[in-house]
């Protein structure tokens, strides 16, 4: 299928719908590169530029308004300025903002995380679900006095750890091996060769940036079994899984991890990140014992994240709402995959819950070395459909949804997915 043509209409006309946000990316180049600080918003010919949000709506710059399927790649869980959250955080601003100390702010976020992740036995707070990885794998390696992780292709575990395109070039110089996603048979194979040598295995339940792909719960239960079979700690990166369900991907698989990170919603949307599980792993932080880890960060413990996100779980995220939350997104994914299969086109959204990505396909990837090799003009053409239908969504396919959106966002996600194919069901291969 050839779609070059709609595409370069869509990008013919980008600069003179947007134009202030051309105005104001061309302005950034003076000062950023690439006139970007960010690299996943970046693409051509430039990225919107966004002025404010409420709720479920973004408006950009040129005044147009958006309806966010995106959800700040899933750490907008609550939409755009909540007035819970903001509420907490214009509080926690009127005690001061540094406070050079402990409060109790930490103690009670820690326990509310705990109460929905009771693996997490000790944690630790970071400001990202980046460092919270680098963390985890840090001390697993002191801990089982290994040298080795092992990952996966198409993992992503942070800007300074990800596997999406093979190892990225800015990666921390971990020794590390690649298993492919669930294939169990790689698995063993790497433990057959590196088996005293392997610290931890560090998995995602489903690879987010990967492309929602989930694993399988057989897959991830016997991944677990061979870590533990060798004495390897394994690493569940909860990042973005763990507002699947109350209790994380691990509640509803019933595997416990020896650590566990997350991030993102979890600090009521602002910067966030924790790592934790055994108390006898986690020990090695406590600085009253001889020799303890270092693990330092001035904004560890920020009082505004962590106000925000006492709020958040407290008073909005209830499992209640999360598991409506993600019943919706179930449902939205089987309407748009159903509508693909309807009119013979080769696309499908994979995911679980609220997360889901498109694919050039008609069955879902399971794996890396499954994902179409043509994947960039199906869902370059259906983001600039979408962007100018009024939906906010990642240019890579990426959906994301947020508490605030309502059953009429859905049902109009729906009805621009319906134009979309009528537009261009020929050139995408209907039959």
């Amino acid at each position: 299928m050839d779609l070059s043509e709609p595409i370069a209409r869509h990008k013919h006309a980008w600069p003179q719908r947007y134009p202030e946000s051309a105005r104001l990316h061309a302005a950034a180049t003076q000062v950023l590169p690439g006139g970007n600080t960010r690299s996943v918003l970046f693409h051509d010919p430039f990225p919107l530029v966004m002025a404010s949000g409420k709720g479920c709506r973004l408006r950009d710059v040129d005044g147009n308004e958006y309806r966010d399927f995106l959800g700040e790649f899933t750490a907008g869980v609550y939409g755009h300025s909540h007035p819970v959250i903001r509420q907490a955080i214009v509080d926690a601003l009127d005690g001061g903002i540094n406070l050079t100390g402990h409060t109790r702010l930490e103690v009670e976020l820690a326990r509310q995380i705990q109460a929905r992740l009771p693996s997490l036995e000790r944690l630790r707070f970071t400001n990202s679900g980046t460092e919270a990885n680098l963390m985890a794998v840090a001390v697993a390696k002191v801990h089982t006095g290994r040298s080795r992780l092992l990952a996966f292709h198409g993992g992503y575990h942070g800007g300074l750890l990800g596997f999406v395109n093979g190892p990225s070039a800015v990666n921390v110089p971990h020794e590390v091996g690649l298993a492919h996603y669930n294939d169990i048979a790689s698995v063993e194979a790497e433990f057959a060769q590196y088996a005293s040598h392997i610290a931890a295995v560090l998995i995602e339940p489903m690879q987010g940036s990967g492309g929602c792909l989930p694993a399988d719960p057989e897959f991830l239960h016997q991944v677990a079994e061979l870590a533990r079979q060798h004495g390897a700690l394994l690493i569940f990166d909860e990042v973005m899984t763990s507002r699947l369900s109350p209790g994380g991907r691990q509640g509803q698989l019933g595997i416990r991890p020896d650590l566990t990170t997350v991030g993102k919603y979890l600090g009521g949307g602002l910067s966030f990140g924790a790592f934790g599980g055994r108390a006898d792993i986690m020990q090695r932080f406590d600085p009253r014992e001889p020799g303890a880890l270092p693990h330092a960060g001035t904004f560890n413990n920020n009082v505004l994240s962590m106000a925000a996100g006492i709020a958040g779980l407290t008073k909005v995220l209830t499992p209640e709402a999360c598991e409506a939350l993600n019943a919706r997104g179930d449902r939205l994914r089987e309407a748009l995959n159903l509508r693909f299969r309807e009119h013979d086109v080769p696309m499908v959204f994979s995911g679980l819950g609220s997360l889901m990505n498109l694919h050039a396909a008609r069955e879902a990837p399971r794996c890396a070395a499954e994902l179409p090799a043509d994947n960039g003009p199906v869902r370059d053409l259906f983001f600039f459909h979408m962007i100018e239908s009024g939906y906010y969504l990642a240019r890579r396919g990426f959906v994301v949804l947020s508490l605030p959106l309502e059953d009429d966002d859905i049902d109009g996600f729906l009805a621009a997915t319906d134009v979309f194919l009528e537009r261009y069901g020929k050139a995408l291969g209907a039959g």
